[in-house]
């Protein structure tokens, strides 16, 4: 697969790469795609292959960060689990401060924007192989198209949930005469075109590869429930939700690993794991060494991580203790959940059996099962070794205090995983913002001292939750508006 992925990606991004100055940079050159490409099952194969190598770095001659390091701080920077490294530069300092500007380069999308546009390369191009090659069948085409559409639709999913209205692109940009300046669409109208998306790929996508690498890789059926649970849980959607989840619990075909020694290892350095539905294959080093590990890292763990996050046993800590935090931090809050190698190959895991767990039991607390939120949060605790000291005793009637464990659980969980400011936000934003409060207590705790009443200020609008647009892509986009917060 390392092979695949990286040859793939190269050639695709020489066929789609282009000197365009736009936001959509993504273009191959005119002709080349219809003329010397997309002619057998394998091209396509390649090009969707180049879909995924696009998630672990930008393509040769890119000056850009990497995809994946771009997810990692929109899930984390504004939050509560990171805290500034020796290298931090000033325009991530002004992201914890809540003090962000048009022209902070953190707020570029470009990285996503290319990998939507090789899968509307994919979705655009495969149909048409099947008239060169009479050996590619309709199970293949919808299988590439369901990989296509599950990874455009994560994408979109982090779009929107960092920056809530954005272009929506929905067709490739393969010629000059493809560029098109794009307004925004509405975060409510790409959910629901991404639930439309996600439910076709549900249709066409494999269960299984044949090849438990390839099944943990690429997408399958279970990646797409998954994100489809997710995107309803951001949405409200609970019923949905606990749907979702139950189709990969009732498919039996994942577990939690146990709080042996090699949870850790079998997990996140080697990956495959039966608790992984969906990873990145870090066939490119992963960026991690140098932002969480090197002398000159940017970021570091929170000193609220051993007084809030990951309390110790308050009886025993030396033999009684969490598997987590010991495997996510050492003591000089150095993150080394991604490896302390140089270079680094530990997976990033877009979804794994927790998740849907913790999912679910979030769905069911808001919607009357307490009692069945509470036993799963139980199972994961037992499966981690989880010490008293961080368990809650909660009615399964009181909701809040419900939601409010399974959010600390899930910081247990997840951290540094890309997921704790969007967990943090979606459940302050939920009820029309009935727990703004979660947010207010957010910043009091990171915000530097001489910035926290100005940031507590700023997010009582909910127009700060999001990012602006960065100042140049409204220099050549004529059509795009800039975030509101911003324009004041």
């Amino acid at each position: 697969m390392k092979n695949i992925l990286y040859s793939t990606c190269l050639l695709m991004m020489l066929v789609m790469s282009s000197a365009c100055n736009k936001w959509l940079d993504l273009q191959p050159r005119d002709g080349i795609t219809r003329q010397e490409f997309w002619k057998t099952k394998e091209d396509v194969l390649a090009a969707v292959s180049g879909c995924y190598t696009s998630l672990l770095a930008p393509p040769p001659g890119i000056s850009d960060k990497s995809l994946l390091e771009y997810m990692f701080m929109y899930g984390e920077l504004r939050a509560d689990m990171i805290a500034a490294g020796p290298s931090i530069t000033t325009e991530e300092t002004d992201i914890i401060n809540v003090n962000i500007t048009q022209d902070n380069t953190t707020a570029k999308w470009a990285a996503f924007y290319r990998t939507i546009n090789y899968c509307n390369t994919v979705l655009d191009f495969a149909p048409g192989v099947k008239a060169t090659d009479p050996t590619f069948t309709d199970a293949a085409l919808n299988g590439y198209v369901a990989e296509a559409l599950t990874l455009r639709s994560l994408m979109y999913f982090y779009l929107l949930r960092t920056f809530r209205d954005v272009p929506l692109k929905l067709t490739a940009t393969v010629k000059d005469t493809d560029l098109q300046d794009l307004p925004k669409t509405k975060q409510a109208d790409i959910l629901k075109q991404i639930v439309a998306d996600l439910k076709k790929a549900e249709q066409g996508a494999v269960t299984t590869y044949g090849s438990t690498r390839f099944d943990k890789a690429r997408v399958t059926k279970f990646t797409v429930n998954a994100l489809l649970a997710d995107v309803y849980l951001w949405m409200e959607d609970y019923p949905n939700c606990i749907a979702e989840c139950n189709k990969i619990i009732s498919s039996q075909r994942f577990a939690l690993v146990g709080a042996g020694s090699g949870w850790y290892n079998n997990v996140f350095f080697k990956g495959s794991s039966i608790e992984t539905i969906f990873e990145f294959d870090q066939s490119i080093e992963n960026p991690f060494y140098n932002l969480l590990v090197n002398t000159r890292r940017r970021f570091i763990g929170s000193p609220f991580l051993s007084t809030e996050i990951f309390i110790p046993d308050d009886v025993d800590p030396d033999n009684n203790y969490d598997i987590r935090p010991g495997s996510y931090y050492n003591s000089a809050f150095t993150i080394q959940k991604y490896g302390t190698e140089n270079p680094s190959y530990v997976k990033w895991q877009a979804y794994r059996y927790s998740d849907i767990m913790m999912m679910k039991a979030e769905a069911l607390a808001l919607t009357g099962g307490g009692a069945e939120a509470l036993a799963l949060v139980d199972e994961l605790r037992l499966r981690r070794n989880a010490v008293n000291a961080t368990k809650a005793t909660v009615d399964p009637s009181e909701t809040e205090a419900l939601c409010d464990y399974i959010l600390a659980e899930r910081a247990r969980e997840f951290a540094f995983e890309g997921k704790r400011w969007f967990d943090l936000l979606r459940h302050a934003k939920r009820n029309n913002y009935s727990r703004i409060d979660i947010l207010l207590d957010l910043a009091a705790k990171t915000v530097s001292p001489t910035l926290q009443q100005s940031a507590i200020t700023k997010f009582r609008d909910p127009n700060s939750h999001y990012l602006p647009i960065y100042q140049s892509e409204l220099f050549t986009d004529p059509n795009l508006v800039q975030n509101p917060f911003y324009t004041k």
